[in-house]
């Protein structure tokens, strides 16, 4: 299969979160399975940053699609495209062009992973695709609501050859490794008094983020009132009073959290920890307006993918869906609250066999049958494209 991609591809750093792993992940996964990819030279990534200055973003889009177009047409006379693979956001989308893609006779799919997160219904924009590649097990009743095409796949994660070997020479650790936000300070709030193996990497938590004032200026009010429009637009009057009940809330990281805390870790690092840790968690909450702070929403993460093709022994937060993906106890540990997961900590800690167990089976669950390669090859058979 020819496949061409629009995944978040750029040739330059932008100013916004992390996102050229996408790329990575993809381009080896399709490499993998022996497709081919195709791509042409824009500048996916540029447009998550013209999110709210609408004359840049309709001058990104119109170059961006207008190349894309061109490139296409050129390599699907001497390649014939099976498929258009993208990861866009709703304001990235431009209907006319995926209309002409189609036109080709070229189906168009979209992959999007932060549909829980993101929305509480799916956006217009995303019914012109042929297929959306939908990974969170709580999103498919609101495609389904939508009547818009879906398909169930796991995130597209790769790790390459030489780290999946299942590594014998454990650390003492218990790691996480993720970026600081308020839902994860509670959790390893509740957590770090009582586990003192813990260790925390990632963004942010180096310490405590300067508190904002509430002050502004009154030159700004027609600023500040748009904004507030906007977001009760997205969030509804339901969200906007829970923005204004979590603005009153602090939650400061305690000293036992502080001295768990590591920083940044690089690639070599961040694999080695994975691997190596007694226990590697993930979390699986994350803040958001359309929930009240102490009952967080849940959905299954990248990480749940990634961790367990690494040989990690897995403990992660649960969610619906999970136990589609895997045996729990058997392949990877789950735990609902920070209880529980103190007690499956200390259950592992316990029991070099089940760990051993937990690396084997998992790892192979995961390479097996979650990889991009399968996916792909779903993604084909629902369209028909042989």
């Amino acid at each position: 299969m020819n496949i061409f991609l629009s995944f978040l591809q750029s040739s330059r750093q932008h100013a916004i979160p992390a996102y050229s792993f996408w790329e990575y992940y993809i381009k080896n996964g399709i490499g993998e399975a022996n497709f081919n990819w195709l791509e042409a030279p824009v500048d996916w990534a540029e447009g998550l940053v013209h999110f709210q200055d609408q004359t840049e973003l309709m001058n990104w889009k119109s170059k961006t699609w207008q190349i894309t177009l061109e490139e296409i047409k050129k390599q699907h006379k001497i390649k014939s495209i099976s498929f258009f693979l993208s990861y866009l956001y709703p304001h990235q989308i431009d209907e006319q062009a995926i209309k002409q893609i189609q036109s080709m006779g070229i189906p168009c799919v979209n992959f999007f992973c932060d549909n829980v997160r993101e929305f509480k219904k799916i956006p217009k924009e995303f019914s012109v695709f042929d297929l959306n590649w939908v990974p969170e097990f709580k999103a498919i009743e609101m495609y389904r609501a939508s009547k818009y095409s879906f398909i169930n796949l796991p995130m597209p994660m790769w790790v390459d050859a030489e780290h999946r070997n299942i590594l014998t020479n454990e650390t003492e650790e218990i790691s996480f490794i993720g970026s600081k936000d308020i839902q994860r300070v509670m959790l390893f709030n509740e957590v770090a008094a009582h586990q003192q193996e813990l260790k925390i990497y990632g963004a942010g938590w180096a310490a405590d983020s300067p508190q904002q004032s509430n002050k502004q200026s009154s030159r700004n009010y027609h600023g500040i009132l748009r904004n507030q429009i906007n977001f009760i637009i997205r969030y509804g009057i339901s969200g906007y009073l829970e923005k204004m009940t979590q603005r009153t809330v602090v939650t400061p990281m305690s000293e036992s959290l502080k001295s768990k805390l590591y920083g940044k870790v690089q690639f070599e690092d961040y694999l080695r920890i994975s691997k190596q840790s007694l226990v590697t968690l993930g979390v699986n909450r994350y803040p958001s307006f359309n929930h009240p702070l102490k009952k967080p929403n849940t959905y299954s993460r990248l990480r749940d993918i990634e961790a367990p093709m690494l040989g990690a022994c897995y403990l992660t937060e649960y969610t619906e869906g999970l136990d589609l993906l895997y045996d729990l106890g058997t392949e990877i540990e789950v735990y609902s609250n920070a209880e529980e997961m103190l007690e499956k900590i200390d259950e592992l800690k316990n029991n070099f066999a089940k760990r051993k167990f937990l690396r084997i089976n998992g790892q192979k669950r995961a390479l097996n049958e979650h990889n991009i390669g399968n996916s792909l090859r779903k993604i084909a058979d629902h369209l028909h494209i042989r």
